[in-house]
């Protein structure tokens, strides 16, 4: 991880002052971005997006600095050097990662911020601490996983094999005990919202609370 302790825990004291981040898992295509656009529309005043960075090309409609923010593998290593990461991997030859100005964007309109982030991600926010209430959005199976990302018409046959591979591993990985405070199996999109917010209300209220103050 490159992001040593001290410096992990510098951004720690400051997130642990108010409520607790939200951190996001699970294979793409199992639907976080879906659960996470009602939360943030439900929501818009207590919930902040923490944008991630990544050295991909945007998708079509992907607009930079909303959805990711997207820079070379210069520009990004460059600032991984430097500790400006909280946490980063590679897949598919491209660099993902949360930079503490994400997380301290958020912070500045005293919102919770929400990750949305990789396994491994997850595991090195571990290694912090940052604290965050930690869940897994999962599907029902790798096989309506499969035609989900299919029905996106979004990947090569190469690149959707890699994200099934990869979704298998991830699937495996998170079933160690203590990785996550829920999981949502996400089979029914309004029941695994109701989890998401029942887990989060207490954040919730305390953030309203503290905006009304």
């Amino acid at each position: 991880m490159i992001l040593g302790r001290m410096r992990g825990a510098g951004i720690a004291r400051a997130v642990m002052q108010g409520p607790r981040p939200v951190v996001l898992s699970g294979p793409s295509g199992a639907g976080k971005s879906t659960l996470l656009k009602k939360l943030l529309k439900d929501y818009e005043n207590v919930f902040g997006f923490s944008v991630s960075h990544t050295t991909r090309q945007p998708r079509p409609g992907e607009v930079n600095g909303k959805d990711y923010h997207f820079v070379t593998r210069e520009e990004m290593q460059k600032e991984i050097d430097a500790g400006e990461f909280i946490e980063h991997a590679e897949f598919s030859g491209n660099m993902y990662g949360t930079s503490k100005g994400a997380v301290q964007a958020v912070q500045a309109q005293n919102q919770i911020c929400v990750l949305d982030i990789d396994i491994q991600g997850v595991k090195n926010i571990k290694k912090t601490e940052l604290n965050p209430i930690y869940i897994s959005v999962q599907p029902p199976s790798i096989e309506i996983l499969e035609k989900r990302l299919r029905d996106r018409k979004t990947e090569t046959e190469e690149s959707l094999q890699k994200r099934l591979t990869a979704a298998r591993v991830d699937l495996e990985l998170s079933k160690e005990p203590g990785l996550f405070d829920l999981v949502i199996i996400n089979d029914d999109l309004e029941k695994a919202y109701s989890e998401l917010k029942e887990v989060l209300l207490e954040e919730i209220k305390k953030t309203e609370e503290s905006r009304k103050s």
